[in-house]
């Protein structure tokens, strides 16, 4: 029970902070490519990443912890769900371009910074 307690209390911050994110990007850089979310997804990928490293280096974040921010945070922040809707609607659009540099950019920059957390935080 207080595991999924855990997860759940890091899935809604983790949802508020991709909202926020969302808007604050979205805002930012407005345009057809859906920014806010690429950004939530990239930083997402770099802090599971982070959280992997720490773990396998020092062993000293605990399950809990580990529950808490790389299922349920990055769980609720991350947005590959929204990712794949948010293509679709820009393949609906005739938005062709756009598809291409959203979806490659979510996927290698998420994949990179996950490279570069675990190589940093090593």
């Amino acid at each position: 029970m207080k595991s999924l307690l855990l997860v759940g209390l890091g899935g809604f911050i983790g949802s508020i902070a991709r909202y926020y994110t969302q808007v604050l990007f979205n805002k930012i850089l407005p345009g057809h490519i859906p920014y806010g979310t690429l950004t939530a997804n990239v930083l997402g990928c770099f802090i599971i990443g982070v959280i992997f490293a720490i773990g396998l280096k020092q062993g000293t974040l605990s399950t809990e912890w580990r529950l808490f921010i790389a299922i349920g945070f990055c769980g609720g922040f991350t947005t590959f769900s929204s990712f794949s809707l948010e293509n679709f609607l820009l393949l609906q659009a005739g938005q062709y371009a756009a598809v291409i540099v959203y979806f490659l950019g979510s996927v290698l920059l998420g994949f990179g910074a996950t490279l570069l957390a675990v190589f940093l935080f090593r």
